[in-house]
């Protein structure tokens, strides 16, 4: 296992209660049963969890899932798997997902460095989505921050030959430090010279966009994983 279980890891999230939504809450009833994937100490069988052989994208931290929800919409191709800890999070992807009548997206509601470890086989990823992580600004949190060149190092272990890793921030500390985390990892290679433009199918969120009227800048990363030599 990447991390040892005898030591306490340093989490890059903080779980809060929030409130759910009338609209919430039915989703979860309805809804999780069929969409929810109770953590396991288990590998995932991608073709057996959505009954249909397809590449699978991992992502970190959907929030209030409306990237997700839009993604998965657009690319009907493709499978998603979804990791968040927050309930009114899950809720609203859930809700997103019986407004749109989608099928191919699993959540699970879990610490999502140890769904990787647990539940993700190696090079069974076709792509892993990681957009707006906390960006943890003080300095003295900076060891809280997600992208540190340890979990970069494992993450690519669940990366299929060519998959692609793709992180945003609109945090420029935080954008000068993912890059130079996986511009520094071996098994990565930059699909552009620094930051990428933003793919087309991650859309502009709400508050991407009241950011950008305000000035502020917004940082894609796309990186692939190196074919085995």
């Amino acid at each position: 296992m990447f991390f040892d279980p005898e030591v306490r890891r340093i989490r890059s999230f903080v779980t809060r209660a929030g409130r759910l939504s009338t609209g919430q809450e039915r989703a979860i009833h309805e809804l999780g049963p069929q969409f929810c994937i109770p953590f396991a100490k288990t590998a995932l069988d991608y073709t057996k969890l959505f009954n249909r052989k397809a590449k699978t994208i991992f992502e970190i931290g959907f929030g209030m899932g409306e990237t997700t929800a839009t993604i998965a919409e657009n690319l009907p191709e493709l499978n998603f798997i979804g990791v968040e800890v927050h309930t009114p999070g899950v809720g609203s992807l859930l809700k997103l997902i019986g407004e749109k009548q989608l099928s191919n997206i699993r959540i699970i509601q879990h610490d999502a460095v140890e769904v990787l470890e647990n539940m993700i086989a190696e090079n069974s990823l076709d792509g892993v989505h990681i957009f707006f992580p906390d960006p943890w600004h003080k300095a003295r949190h900076h060891k809280r921050r997600l992208i540190q060149p340890d979990f970069v190092r494992f993450l690519t272990t669940r990366l299929s030959e060519n998959a692609y890793l793709h992180c945003a921030t609109d945090w420029q500390n935080y954008a000068e430090q993912m890059l130079e985390v996986l511009n520094a990892e071996t098994a990565l290679v930059n699909t552009a010279t620094g930051y990428a433009e933003r793919p087309d199918y991650r859309p502009v969120t709400k508050f991407e966009k009241r950011g950008l009227r305000l000035g502020h800048g917004v940082w894609d990363l796309v990186f692939r994983k190196r074919p085995a030599v």
